[in-house]
């Protein structure tokens, strides 16, 4: 079923959109009105001749998934979704960029029915668009039969040129050509403007050769408002199953404004009234009333409400067949969809034996994920090219490919050589920036557990997609590896000193850095387990001695953020020792030396600050009473934020310069990570104490 085209009806159409995009922008006095001017006719064609969704369900599974990439067009977005019945009002149209409503200044997943991920930052949502892609085509190789082609959709995005100026749409691009992603297109508006001048100042590389290059499929409409051609060119890729398509359709930015179309003036600022009044008369529109949606438009719009139906309901018959034919897959797919785990799925996670020797926690985690990923279906990931490094491999499950690139290398796959969409290794290749907005793509497209390994440094690559993964409330999971100077000699550039400081300042990020295998253990529990936030694993290169819990406190209360690891004897502490990860060994043997002066320590590993603080005030009590103020806090990286847990009494054993290369026992040493050195510094901070008391200085 499809509706019919009537050129007179379709410029109607494209005009309500356009005009409810100017009215909510002028009436906020705020906005982005050039794009919504300019794209609109692209958007229509696409959204009511191609895109299969269902407004009256938004998350219905097999829906084709939109992306406005460019994100600063939003009300092009909210216009469409309020026309085709989502349950977006007209009243939130006319609050746009108001405290307290639903259409916010750029979109926001979870906040606007439709709205699948947060866009503004430009490349992100190209970006997405490959992880979206990506999940289809992993799930649809697992779990499609023959006769049952149970995922079968197409994710598409409108993208700008800011969007792909930017380095992570290069990368994401590049990737998703090398993987053939024949379901991802993309409507590229070439208005040829961006917010402060026109791109032949900055931006003068032929798009459509680069994209050739990259192995994409690509089109170009020279008139952004010919709607059979843009018509055309989106059957024609939906034709082309091998590789990803991307249509450059030449635009007029401010389309219709008689002294704006074609300016950056007409970016980032509303028209102004007597402009919005100039371009409604040149589009035949009238200016009164303020938001008006003809009803012949409306119904025409409104259909989409019952092809969706149609669609679902079609879906939902075929789905009901498969649970006849595969009732074990179906029981899986349905687990998946529904973001279910099974109630075991944790049974083959490993425990470690006491190991003075121990095991770095990366070597830790990666054989803990080869255990779990065959109880987890839908857990799939890789690295940044660090595979061998961040032990992030998931053995015997394949490599995420495009079973034609098979021929192409020497290299063979894990599983015989074999290579296909339905392999759950992926190569990102070193496209760190891209391997993060991929993963926010894999997250949101729902199914798929994802996770991404790269060194901590690298971190700094990824922050605007784990950033956005935040604030979108995903389940995404961050391996960073070589987590400190530790690493050694391949010295201050790959060395991280700043990022935990950077890592913890995001908000609804977890953050946490276990101190041996077990805690790692436990730390891959909270990061499958946490359905509605990214978590970091943060994991040393170096062997760390895998603790005796028989002596020290059960590892499952890392879950609690900070614990008593091990109580000083008396249970009257005069001193609290604090460290995360490869350093909470350290303190270990501290409170052995200082044992020898009948110095009494309460230890606490603190892998975690968020899973801490959101514990309740007594139990924050418990850990770090306010009647034992004396703290030293033992962390390789810079101190900042630890003043909220040793207090103003306390003291921290940081690292506030660069590193240096060198072997990384030599670096620790250097920089005073240091049996001897913490002693002295617990000896000053007693020292201190008595001289408080000793000049009646309150403690």
């Amino acid at each position: 079923m499809t509706i019919p085209c009537n050129m007179n009806l379709d410029n109607l159409n494209i005009n309500t959109i356009r005009f409810l995009c100017i009215d909510a922008i002028q009436k906020a006095n705020s906005g982005h009105p050039g794009m919504p001017l300019g794209a609109a006719p692209m958007a229509y064609i696409l959204w009511t001749r191609h895109l299969k969704h269902t407004p009256n369900n938004p998350s219905w599974f097999n829906r084709d998934r939109f992306i406005l990439s460019a994100g600063h067009a939003s009300m092009l977005l909210y216009s469409l979704l309020h026309l085709t019945g989502y349950d977006l009002s007209l009243e939130q149209l006319k609050e746009f960029r108001q405290w307290g409503s639903i259409t916010p200044g750029h979109p926001e997943r979870g906040l606007t029915p439709g709205v699948i991920v947060t866009t503004g930052p430009l490349g992100q949502g190209f970006g997405n668009g490959v992880g979206f892609a990506m999940a289809e085509a992993y799930l649809s190789s697992r779990y499609n039969k023959p006769e049952f082609n149970l995922i079968d959709h197409f994710t598409y995005a409108i993208v700008s040129d800011g969007d792909i100026m930017e380095g992570v749409a290069a990368e994401a691009a590049s990737l998703a050509g090398h993987l053939k992603l024949g379901k991802l297109i993309y409507l590229y508006d070439s208005n040829r403007i961006t917010l402060s001048e026109s791109t032949e100042l900055s931006f003068s590389e032929d798009v459509i050769k680069k994209f050739m290059a990259y192995g994409w499929h690509t089109q170009t409409v020279e008139d952004g408002n010919d709607l059979q051609s843009i018509d055309l060119a989106l059957n024609s890729a939906r034709k082309e199953i091998d590789r990803p398509s991307i249509i450059l359709v030449k635009t007029h930015i401010g389309y219709g404004s008689p002294n704006k179309q074609d300016t950056f003036a007409a970016h980032g600022s509303p028209l102004g009234e007597e402009e919005v009044k100039l371009t409604k008369e040149k589009l035949g529109w009238p200016s009164e009333p303020l938001f008006h949606i003809p009803s012949e438009s409306l119904q025409y719009f409104r259909q989409a409400i019952e092809l969706g139906k149609e669609a679902e309901k079609n879906w939902n018959t075929l789905f009901s067949e498969y649970k006849k034919k595969y009732p074990e897959l179906a029981k899986e797919l349905s687990m998946l969809i529904e973001n279910k785990l099974d109630s075991d799925w944790d049974k083959s996670i490993p425990k470690f034996s006491p190991d003075m020797k121990g095991l770095a926690t990366r070597v830790a985690s990666g054989k803990i994920i080869d255990a779990i990923h065959h109880t987890l279906p839908g857990f799939i990931g890789g690295s940044a090219d660090l595979n061998p490094s961040t032990h992030s491999e998931l053995k015997l499950a394949g490599d995420f490919e495009h079973p034609h690139n098979n021929s192409h290398s020497h290299y063979q796959g894990a599983v015989g050589g074999v290579w296909s969409y339905a392999g759950r290794n992926i190569h990102f290749g070193v496209r760190e920036h891209a391997m993060g907005a991929i993963l926010n793509g894999l997250s949101a497209h729902g199914g798929i557990i994802p996770f991404a390994a790269t060194f901590l440094t690298f971190s700094d690559y990824m922050r605007p997609p784990i950033r956005l993964a935040s604030l979108m409330q995903l389940q995404a999971i961050y391996v960073f590896t070589h987590d400190s100077i530790a690493l050694g000699e391949d010295g201050p550039t790959h060395q991280p000193i700043e990022h935990l400081a950077c890592l913890r300042a995001i908000p609804n990020l977890i953050v946490i850095r276990p101190a041996d295998a077990n805690e790692t253990a436990i730390a891959w529990k909270v990061a499958i387990e946490t359905r509605n936030r990214p978590v970091a694993l943060v994991l040393s290169r170096q062997n760390v001695p895998t603790l005796d819990r028989q002596r020290f406190a059960d590892e499952e209360n890392l879950r609690k953020g900070a614990y008593i690891l091990e109580e000083a004897p008396d249970a009257k502490p005069q001193i609290i020792l604090i460290a995360t990860g490869a350093e909470v060994s350290l303190i270990v043997d501290v409170k052995k030396k200082l044992q020898e002066d009948k110095i009494s320590i309460r230890l606490i590993s603190m892998p975690s600050w968020e899973l801490f603080d959101q514990q309740s005030e007594e139990y924050r009590e418990s850990i770090f009473p306010s009647t034992i103020p004396l703290r030293l806090a033992v962390e390789a990286g810079v101190r900042q934020g630890w003043h909220l847990y040793v207090g103003d009494y306390g003291d921290t054993l940081s690292i506030e310069e660069f590193g240096a290369s060198a072997p990384g026992p030599i670096v620790l040493q250097k920089y005073g990570f240091t049996v001897e050195n913490v002693c002295s510094k617990v000896y000053a901070l007693l020292a201190k104490k008595n001289l408080r008391v000793h000049t009646n200085i309150s403690d």
